[in-house]
């Protein structure tokens, strides 16, 4: 019995199919630290990058979007008496 897709790690042009987007664009998280993965090449010169499904999990959580946070409320500023005049 295989295990299920969800619970193996992905490469990332898996990933990338997953999330509808280029491979190169999952390279770059990686590569920024955005996406957490981990390097299986054993010291070779290209990089093979295995994604864990918490760091999927957790990547997208991250990104998912929120309502915006409440505007502050705006400062009320004192009134002046019109017959008075300021100098500064």
């Amino acid at each position: 019995m295989s295990p299920a897709p969800s619970s193996r790690c992905l490469t990332p042009p898996e990933l990338a199919a997953r999330l509808r987007v280029k491979p190169s664009k999952v390279l770059g998280w990686i590569k920024t630290g955005e996406l957490p993965a981990l390097d299986v090449g054993n010291g070779r010169k290209k990089p093979r990058f295995r994604i864990s499904p918490e760091a999927i999990a957790a990547f997208e959580a991250a990104r998912t979007s929120r309502p915006p946070a409440p505007a502050p409320a705006a400062r009320r500023r004192r009134r002046t008496d019109p017959g008075v005049i300021q100098f500064f």
